[in-house]
């Protein structure tokens, strides 16, 4: 029986993956999905395929191999930087191994139809650890190499499994007799916070900038979980996915980098509470910083050198940090709550 040709994407249900598969369903791509749970009715009727499933079931990814031709996959599938603080060890398994597992499937795909296979990975900010307030100040926009300390579970496995990717990419089983290209070709991006209109925050620790919206558009107060001058960089989600397809898209022989930073804005909590105030001139948000989340967020940068990226496959983000409440964020969590007060 031929095998169907496919593009994987593993933690389909997730914030990104909502947007993605819309995206690669519209461009004629046959999307393979896969999630632990089951995927909500009008993103499974975009996919070609849908199974339940854990990344970290190599019974599973062995049907895969066996049912389907995967020309790329897309892995979404993690544990964010808040849960995986709860449960560091599971954290691991699901983040590393399954990671693990996935490039293994990469590798054997590629061997099999003899064509590489494009692994496009969401890393995080996560990866950074800078070490107090002072140096976050005067470091500026980081680099794709520095302050690479990560303080989170989260971090350390998104950091190890950049490097995981170099090694299947570049240097995979370099010692052997007749050694072979992995037939991995593999592509991370290091995302700020993404924001989303369609999906609910799930709790992660940048997620204090759509909670704000949420909340004023339910009319609900909101207590904010970081001081007023916090400062991370964030991106919106239509740029987060626009950047995942043209990476993939781009020409391996202009990537002179297997990881690459991207950002969009670097507000701070306070300008993100004035501009939802604008927007939703009732909201009622005051700032209480847990003290333990606001360590994590002040060891992120509070900004992102993205040169590599708009040098080697002319990223440019479409959203600044107005566009992106006037004209995607604001009007679409309105429109959820319609009727909802």
């Amino acid at each position: 029986m031929r095998r169907k040709p496919v593009t994987l994407v593993t933690g389909a249900g997730g914030e990104i993956g909502h947007g993605l598969i819309g995206r690669l369903a519209a461009a004629g791509r046959d999307v393979l999905a896969l999630d632990v749970r089951e995927l909500p009715a009008d993103v499974r009727a975009q996919c070609a395929h849908a199974i339940v499933g854990d990344i970290v079931d190599r019974n599973l990814l062995g049907r895969l191999v066996s049912e389907f031709e995967i020309h790329a996959i897309y892995h979404l599938a993690a544990l964010l930087s808040t849960r995986s603080e709860f449960t560091p060890e599971t954290a691991h398994d699901v983040n590393v191994g399954g990671t693990l597992n996935l490039l293994h499937l990469a590798v054997e795909q590629a061997r099999w139809h003899g064509e590489p296979v494009k692994f496009m990975f969401p890393s995080t900010i996560a990866v950074y650890g800078v070490p107090d307030l002072a140096t976050k100040a005067s470091a500026g926009r980081l680099r794709e190499d520095q302050f690479l300390f990560p303080t989170t579970m989260y971090g350390c496995n998104k950091l190890y499994c950049e490097s995981l990717g170099r090694y299947f990419t570049r240097h995979y089983r370099q010692l052997a007799h007749e050694r072979e290209p992995s037939g991995v070709d593999f592509r991370a991006l290091r995302f700020p916070g993404l924001i989303s209109a369609f999906t609910l925050p799930s709790g992660g620790t940048s997620d204090y900038a759509p909670e704000m919206v949420h909340a004023a558009a339910e009319g609900k107060p909101y207590a904010c979980f970081v001081r007023e001058d916090a400062r991370i960089p964030f991106m919106a989600m239509p740029d987060g996915i626009d950047a995942l397809l043209r990476l993939e898209a781009a020409p391996k022989a202009g990537l002179r980098r297997v990881v690459y930073n991207v950002t969009a804005f670097a507000p701070s909590a306070f300008e993100l509470a004035e501009l939802t105030r604008r927007h939703f001139p009732g909201a009622r948000i005051t700032f209480e910083p847990d003290l333990r989340r606001q360590g994590i967020v002040d060891s992120w940068p509070a900004d992102t050198d993205d040169a590599a990226a708009r040098r080697d496959w002319a990223f440019a983000p479409a959203y600044d940090l107005e566009r992106t409440f006037r004209d995607y964020l604001v009007p679409n969590v309105k429109a959820r709550y319609t009727g909802a007060q």
